[in-house]
């Protein structure tokens, strides 16, 4: 008679399977390539005067004062780094005193985790630069709201706008600029 023949295989094509579907979903996860065929515009305006504030209380006003406007500070085209990226940057005062980076004509590759950077590294051309901007001082102005179009990003009040000198797109998870701009003063 004939014995069945066992196999020895049978777990450790399972757990390999299960190894392989785990690696998969993290791989899919981390890098999450979908995102580079899915485009986000967002289209908004510079503020405009009128955000300037209220004059104090118990101080008469004839007539309030002219409104100021918006005052671009410094401006650069960005250069691409880890993808294709191009557009317009510009630091702006606005009528209230507060100050904005503002994107205009923004055209890059989605990703994850991507963020608006202002830095006071320099801007380097091609694989040189797309790593310095982590290494010295920088304020996150918060997530990219869009890979294409035009966009404004807040500068924390407490955050000195002339200590910096260029703008990054970069991606926070695998700390990587996507393309950057220095800042010409104006």
């Amino acid at each position: 008679m004939g014995r069945g023949r066992r196999t020895m295989g049978g777990p450790l094509v399972i757990g390999a399977l299960v190894v392989a579907v785990a690696g998969t979903g993290s791989g899919l996860y981390w890098f999450q390539p979908w995102k580079l065929w899915q485009d986000e515009t967002v289209q908004e305006a510079l503020p405009s005067a009128g955000t300037s504030a209220a004059p104090s209380a118990g101080v008469p006003s004839a007539s309030p004062p002219p409104a100021a406007e918006p005052r671009t500070l410094a401006s650069g085209d960005l250069i691409s780094h880890e993808h294709a990226t191009s557009g317009k940057v510009k630091l702006v005062r606005l009528a209230d005193g507060s100050h904005v980076v503002r994107l205009e004509n923004l055209d890059t590759s989605n990703g994850p985790d991507l963020r608006v950077w202002l830095t006071d590294a320099p801007v380097k051309e091609g694989q040189a630069g797309w790593h310095v901007f982590d290494d010295g001082a920088y304020v996150s102005l918060g997530k990219l709201k869009g890979n294409k179009g035009s966009q404004n990003y807040t500068v924390p009040a407490d955050a000195d706008p002339s200590r910096y000198t260029s703008v990054s797109i970069w991606c926070d998870r695998f700390d990587v600029s996507f393309g950057a701009a220095g800042l010409a003063r104006t």
